[in-house]
This record gives C-alpha cells, structure tokens and sequence, in this order.
C-alpha cells in the first residue's frame, strides 16, 4: 500500500502542510499518484475553522466509506486540524477511518501507514508539541508560480470563536536562517512570489528577530520578485513592518487585516483586545506609509449576543475604510472553543442570513468602486494561469493582489507583463498588454 492520493481543504498554510506531507512520505518510499483511482490510500488534509469544512469531510468520508467497502481502496486516513480538533468523532468514524493524525504528527505518518498495513489496526496520534516547526522537513512543491513558507506555528490568542490554538498548539517560530534557506531554495526552483505563512505572523520571535526584521532579510537576502505575508493580527501590528514594506519593492503592497467585527463589545466577546477606534487607527496609519496599499479582511456576523445596533457599528466600520475585498462568514461554534463553553451560539440563523447578505451586498459595491477606479491605469501583472472562463486569455495578479485577464501570445505562467486596465468587474480587472513583451536583442557580428 504505497500509492497516496492526498487531498488538501483549507487554508494556505494546509496546503504548506500537504507539501510537507508529501516529503516525508516520498522520503519513506512511498508514492504520490494523481488520481484516486490508482491509489491504495486516501489521505484528507483538512480544516477545522469553518463549519462547511466539516460537512465536506464527513461528506467525503461518505464517498470513500463505500469505496472502501468494493475494495477500490484499502485505507483511509485524515490528517491535520479537523483531525485534532474532532479526533473522537472520527475515530469512531469506522469502519471507514484507518489513521488519524494531527498538524505536530505528520512524521509519524510513515509509522502510522506501515502498522495499518501489516496488522489492520487504526493509527491514531494527537500529540501537539511546544517545539515541532518542521524546519528540517524540505516541502515537495508541486511546479508553479506560487510558493508558501510557514515561519512559525500554532496561535497564543485564543480567540473566543477560534480553534486554532486547540488543533495547531502554542506559538514556535523557526530561525531566520532556517527560513531564508527556505527562501533560496525557492528562488532556485523558479518561483516568481512566496507568501510567509503563520496563524499569526505578527508574533514571530526568534533569536531577537521579530516580524518585521524578517522581512527585510527576505527582501535583502533573496531576489525573489514577490513576497507577501498572511495574517497579522490588529493587535500587535508592528508599525516598523509597514515603513519596510514602503521601502523594499519585492514586499508586495497588500496587507490581509481581519477585522472580525466592528463593534467594540463583540470584539471584547471575541478576545481580539483592539477597540474600532484602535482599528480605524491602524488603517489610517497603513493607508499613510504605503500609498496605493491593497487592504482585505475577514468578518463575522451573528457571533453570540451580536444585537442589531452591534452589526450596524460593523456594517459602518465596512463603509468607512472600505477594503479591496471581504471574506465574510456566518459565526459557527466550533467543539472545545472559550465560545463553546462559555458564551451562546444564540443569533437566529435568519438574522446571521439577512446580516451576510447585506455586508456582502455592501462590499461588491464597493469592490467594484475600488476596481472601476483603476481603469486608465497600467499595473505590473505576475501571470499565475489561464484563465478558467476563456482559455484564450491569461490570469495573472498585480501587486496588490487583484486578479487581472487579459489576452496575450508568447507568455506563460510566471511572467511580468504591464498591463492597462481597460474595464473592471466586483472581483476582476480586464485589459490589455501596455507594453511589447521583451525578447532578447540578437547581437549580429561583424567581420572586417
């Protein structure tokens, strides 16, 4: 049982997560297969934060539960923080679960397959460690343009609603040196942007070195083109990140802010310790030291006790800063959060539904203001793909991060191209190439 056909859901540092996966598997002779038919072990890399994410896992483990059964499959196993986070529910999940491993095991992955496949026990391991950032593991990256790096692990803040520092652990940051070797080895693959990665970046701390001194060793230390980070958090944003952003021209100028809400006692609920005032500050402040600056956020409606007058405070604080984009979600308890034991789940679901869809209604608005502003401009665009919609014409991103299509010949993944915006759409800018594509000059010789 050597052929894995690993499945990722989540968030980017999941998707670190299966690359790191991937290494210490293929490193203990086993191998990855790109279809699930020629597989004889199914792996699920999964999410906690969000209560859609359960019902596709235990959707999921429906589909493959009658696989199992005809013998398409052997062994099943789910991986990462829904592992951790409901590990009873699914070791009782049987018979169709085999393995299931929290984000601190995946190196006793290798040990977990080879006992499932010599006695058919269930493999089960939740340790979480105070030390595990897997900086001796080297990710196995899939080819493209994108790369991602996790500096650090696990969250001390304890969000009321959140249930990262249950599944992922207490903070551990990696070495710079180790990150920067990281870097380079990246840069020599080819890939033309990284993002850091951590459950809160603003947190980073090792050996003397915060967040932001870090970042100005990726950007002085690598020739990577585009480098950007996700997420700090309001509280402790360290205001000498933002001059540093201002001055490197590879630290890209978009910053993922969550708000959460805009309502100071729901933020108190919440346990995020910044007021609206504070946050409405700290925009103001970003906004000054980088000009131009993409700004995205995450939002919740309908977390307990949210009243009316509550969300309106949060429908205004959208009004007033007016970010590029929103992601905007229903509040849904998750098992073993302070929320969950403490405070009820309590705003009626059509209220949390009428609450989404006006915020959303309000941010397309204002996203497509935003996009509608730039056309007549011209933005440097890292081509990511084609586009889904028309495989003539290429997706690529600008700096800020708003996606971009356009038609062009002789380019691929992983080009720069000067793009002019011709129109704008909610998500989406369109235009055209601004400038030729540059060929190399042919030198002619000359003999006298």
């Amino acid at each position: 049982m050597k052929n894995i056909f690993l499945e990722t859901y989540g968030c980017q540092m999941n998707e670190y997560d299966s690359e790191l996966i991937r290494s210490i598997l293929a490193e203990n002779n086993f191998k990855f297969v790109s279809s699930q038919e020629a597989a004889q072990v199914v792996l699920i890399n999964t999410c906690a934060v969000r209560e859609n994410a359960h019902q596709k896992i235990f959707h999921r483990l429906d589909e493959l539960k009658g696989m199992k059964r005809r013998g398409e499959i052997k062994v099943v196993g789910v991986l990462g923080c829904m592992a951790q986070s409901l590990r009873k529910d699914l070791a009782e999940h049987s018979p169709t679960v085999d393995i299931v491993a929290g984000p601190d095991s995946y190196k006793k992955l290798p040990n977990l397959l080879n006992a499932v496949s010599e006695s058919s026990a269930k493999g089960f391991d939740f340790s979480l460690s105070e030390f595990e950032t897997y900086a001796d593991v080297t990710p196995k990256r899939l080819a493209g343009v994108n790369a991602w790096i996790a500096v650090m692990r696990g969250c001390d803040n304890f969000c009321t609603f959140c249930v990262v520092p249950y599944t992922r652990g207490r903070e551990r940051s990696r070495t710079v040196e180790s990150v920067l070797n990281e870097a380079h080895r990246i840069e020599s693959e080819g890939f033309k942007q990284v993002t850091i990665l951590g459950q809160n970046v603003n947190s980073y701390s090792s050996e003397g070195n915060d967040f932001a001194d870090l970042m100005k060793q990726l950007a002085e230390k690598t020739h990577i083109p585009r480098i950007r980070f996700t997420s700090p958090h309001p509280k402790d944003f360290p205001r000498r990140l933002l001059h540093i952003i201002a001055e490197y021209p590879s630290l890209c100028k978009q910053i993922h802010l969550p708000l959460q809400a805009g309502n100071d006692a729901v933020l108190q609920r919440m346990n995020r310790t910044y007021s609206k005032k504070e946050f409405y500050a700290l925009v103001d402040e970003i906004r000054e030291i980088i000009p131009g600056v993409g700004l995205t956020t995450d939002v919740i409606v309908g977390f307990s006790g949210e009243t009316d007058a509550e969300f309106e405070d949060t429908f205004e604080v959208m009004e007033r800063v007016r970010f590029d984009s929103a992601f905007i979600f229903k509040y849904s308890e998750r098992k073993n959060t302070i929320a969950s034991r403490e405070l009820p789940d309590d705003v009626p679901e059509h209220l949390k539904t009428e609450r989404i869809v006006r915020l959303n209604e309000l941010q397309r608005q204002i996203s497509k203001e935003i996009n509608q502003s730039e056309v007549g401009t011209t933005k440097t665009v890292l081509i990511e793909s084609v586009s889904k919609k028309d495989p003539n014409q290429w997706l690529g991103k600008t700096d800020q991060n708003k996606g971009v299509v356009f038609t062009a010949e002789n380019l691929k993944p992983g080009d720069f191209v000067e793009v002019a915006i011709t129109s704008a759409t909610t998500n989406t800018l369109l235009g055209e190439i601004a400038t030729p594509v540059k060929k190399p000059l042919k030198v002619l010789s000359l003999s006298i």
